[in-house]
C-alpha cells in the first residue's frame, strides 16, 4: 500500500494525501525522431558552500552533471545554462563557464545533445554602447564553441536598456551570427520570466516586435537553425510558426501549451525547450516516442496529466519556476537537498511546494513514494506545518 502524507491547505487546515503507486518509465533506447527536445536544466547547490543572495554559486558538481546525464538517458537534450540554471539569479559568470565546458564534456562522452546559452549576464548593468555589448556576447559565444555544444543566443537585459528600436537589436544580432561556427538558436524570453526584457525586439506591442523579429529571421535564416519563445502565448506561437523562414525551427518554450503545440495541427508543429521538461523528463520522453509511433493517445496520456503541475509551477511571479524544478528533483531522488544557489530555495511557499508534490503524484512523476513522502514530511517539519 502506498503512503500517505498529511499536506498543508491555504486555510490553514490540513489535509491526507494517499499517493498513486507509482508509473514505470520506460527509458528509450534512442532520442525521438519526430522532434527535438531539450529540456532546461537546473544546478543543484553544493549544500557545504555560501548559497546565500548575492555570493558566487557554489556547485555541486556531482549532482549537477548526474541529473543531466538522467536527462540524456530520456531521450532528451539538454538546454544548458538557460534561466532554468538560474542565469541572473544566482549564477555567476564564473560558474556558468565551468558549467557549460563541464556539461558538454559530459555530452560528448554519453552521446546526448546539448545546447549552451551564450549573454551578457557577466557585464555591468548598464553598458555604454553596442560595441561593449557586442564584446560581451562574443566573450560567451567562444565558450561555447570552444565547448563543442550549440549556441543559444540568449535575450540580453543590456542590450533592452540600451536599444532604442528595432535596428539596434538588428545591429547586434547581425554582428554576432556574421561570426558564429554553426546555425544557432535565438532565444526570446518574456517579461513573465524577465521583467528586465519587456520591449525586447524594439517593441512592447507584441505585433511591432514579433515583426522585427521576423525581419531578422529573413535576413539571417542559414545561421539560425531555430527560435525559442517563451511568452505562453499558444495563438502567437502558432502564427509565427507559420510565418518562419523556410527551414528555421520553433522550439516552443509555452510551459503552459506545449502539449498542443508540440503535437501540432495542420502539418506544423513545434519542437520544443521547456524548463518544464526538467521536471517531467519521463514523460516527456514517452509522450515523444508515441509520436514517433503515431499514437497520438498515448502521447496525450503521458503528457496531458503533466499540464496542471506545469501550470502551478510557472504561475505568477513567473521566474520562481526554478524552485519547484529544484523541489521535485529533490522530492525525486536526484539530488540529495533542497538547497539552491543564491538562496532561491526560499523563492516558493510551502504551500506551493505542497500542491506541486499533489500534482507530480497524480501525474505519475514520483518514482519512489516513501522518498517522497519522507523527504516531503522534513520539509513540512522544518516550515513549521508540522510538529
Amino acid at each position: 500500500m502506498t503512503p500517505t502524507i498529511q499536506l498543508p491547505q491555504a486555510d490553514g487546515s490540513v489535509s491526507a494525501h494517499r499517493l498513486r503507486d507509482p508509473v514505470t518509465w520506460p527509458l528509450p533506447a534512442s532520442p525521438p525522431r519526430t522532434r527535438i527536445a531539450y529540456a532546461a536544466a537546473h544546478v543543484a547547490a553544493d549544500p557545504f558552500g555560501d548559497n546565500v543572495p548575492g555570493a558566487p554559486a557554489s556547485i555541486d558538481w556531482s549532482t549537477t552533471l548526474g541529473f543531466r546525464r538522467y536527462l540524456w538517458s530520456c531521450g532528451l537534450g539538454v538546454a544548458e545554462a538557460m534561466d532554468t540554471a538560474q542565469r541572473g539569479m544566482g549564477l555567476n559568470w564564473p560558474a556558468t563557464r565551468e558549467l557549460i565546458r563541464r556539461s558538454a564534456a559530459e555530452a560528448k562522452a554519453v552521446g546526448g545533445r546539448i545546447a549552451a546559452g551564450a549573454g551578457t549576464d557577466h557585464l555591468p548593468a548598464e553598458v555604454s554602447d553596442s560595441d561593449q555589448l557586442v564584446s560581451g556576447y562574443e566573450e560567451q559565444l567562444e565558450v561555447v564553441q570552444e565547448a563543442g555544444a550549440q549556441v543559444i543566443l540568449m535575450a540580453s537585459r543590456q542590450l533592452a536598456t540600451l536599444a532604442r528600436g528595432p535596428e539596434d537589436y538588428h545591429k547586434v544580432y547581425a554582428r554576432l551570427l556574421d561570426q558564429v561556427d554553426d546555425p544557432v538558436i535565438l532565444h526570446w524570453l518574456g517579461p513573465m520570466f524577465d521583467p528586465a526584457l519587456s520591449g525586447y525586439w524594439g517593441s512592447t506591442d507584441i505585433a511591432a516586435a514579433t515583426e522585427s523579429f521576423l525581419t531578422l529571421l529573413r535576413e539571417h535564416a542559414t545561421k539560425i537553425d531555430g527560435v525559442k519563445v517563451s511568452l505562453l502565448d499558444a495563438e502567437h506561437e502558432v502564427r509565427l510558426r507559420a510565418a518562419l523562414p523556410e527551414g528555421v525551427r520553433l522550439y516552443t518554450g509555452d510551459d503552459f501549451n506545449y502539449p498542443r503545440l508540440i503535437k501540432g495541427e495542420s502539418d506544423s508543429s513545434s519542437d520544443a525547450l521547456l524548463g518544464v521538461f526538467a521536471a517531467i523528463a519521463p514523460a516527456a520522453s514517452a509522450a515523444l516516442h508515441a509520436l514517433d509511433r503515431g499514437d497520438e493517445a498515448a502521447f496525450d496520456n503521458a503528457l496531458l496529466p503533466t499540464v496542471p503541475l506545469a501550470r502551478h509551477l510557472f504561475t505568477a511571479p513567473t521566474y520562481y519556476y526554478k524552485t519547484g524544478i529544484a523541489f521535485l528533483a529533490w522530492i525525486c531522488g536526484h539530488q540529495p537537498g533542497f538547497t539552491m544557489v543564491g538562496g532561491l530555495q526560499s523563492g516558493r511557499s510551502v504551500l506551493h511546494l505542497a500542491e506541486a508534490f499533489r500534482l507530480a503524484d497524480r501525474a505519475g512523476l514520483l518514482p519512489d513514494p516513501e522518498l517522497a513522502v519522507s523527504r516531503m514530511r522534513s520539509l513540512l517539519h522544518v516550515a513549521g506545518v508540522t510538529r
